[in-house]
């Protein structure tokens, strides 16, 4: 190892220093444009069905990777609703007497956490509605990592816009995120079906309310257990 490089795997025997270049660098490569949270971001626009289609079947390496992606969206979500203390919740949990509770509270401190375990409810309901469809639970999960995650940076967009001019628009939000959803879905199993896109949005609907019933059932418990 005297050597500047490292006989067995080439790199740099002793790496260089962190200093603003480096970190520079690091921001560069994760929003280069080519493969880049830019480049999905833009992709999932455009196409989100076909480009996330091709993501689990041919290519693995255009997009970033989809628990990052969703991720670092619901980070963005996090950080601008926190900041101009945006009331409406992506997903909202309140117990019998409306007050907030360490469910809720954990949920709006880890959407990331939180949108993929309702990913899984909302895969079950796919899986079933689109059985004939050889696609696993697991490759549709990750589709839903997709979709969710850009539903998120979705609901920034509309979450900083209503922070910075007070207009209550986060319904209006809903409204797109619930389209958004069912043509990206139904552009991944056949476009060319309008019963693709209406099964898409009944799954999310349906997955949704199942979330929401695990929840009710898991605060129900941990009330009663903390009375005892």
């Amino acid at each position: 190892m005297s050597d500047e490089f490292c006989s067995n795997c080439k790199q740099n025997a002793k790496p260089k220093r962190i200093d603003g270049r480096y970190i520079l660098h690091e921001i560069e490569h994760v929003l280069h444009f080519e493969r880049g949270i830019l480049y999905t971001v833009r992709e999932l626009l455009i196409r989100p069905g076909e480009n996330i289609k091709n993501f689990i079947t041919e290519n693995r390496s255009r997009l970033v990777k989809p628990v990052i992606f969703i991720i670092v969206s619901s980070l963005i979500y996090t950080l601008i609703s926190h900041f101009f203390h945006i009331e409406e919740s992506y997903i909202k949990y309140d117990n019998a007497n409306g007050s907030p509770n360490a469910i809720n509270n954990w949920i709006q401190s880890h959407y990331g956490y939180s949108n993929m375990i309702m990913g899984g409810f909302i895969a079950l309901w796919l899986k079933l509605f689109f059985k004939k469809y050889d696609y696993n639970f697991f490759e549709i999960l990750i589709l839903l990592c997709f979709v969710l995650g850009m539903e998120m940076l979705l609901f920034s967009v509309f979450a900083l816009f209503e922070g910075l001019t007070k207009l209550p628009v986060m319904q209006i939000a809903a409204v797109i995120i619930f389209i958004y959803f069912s043509w990206a879905v139904g552009q991944f199993f056949d476009k060319t079906k309008i019963g693709s896109y209406l099964k898409a949005l009944v799954s999310y609907i349906l997955g949704m309310l199942t979330f929401g019933i695990a929840l009710l059932i898991l605060g129900t418990l941990t009330h009663l257990i903390t009375k005892q």
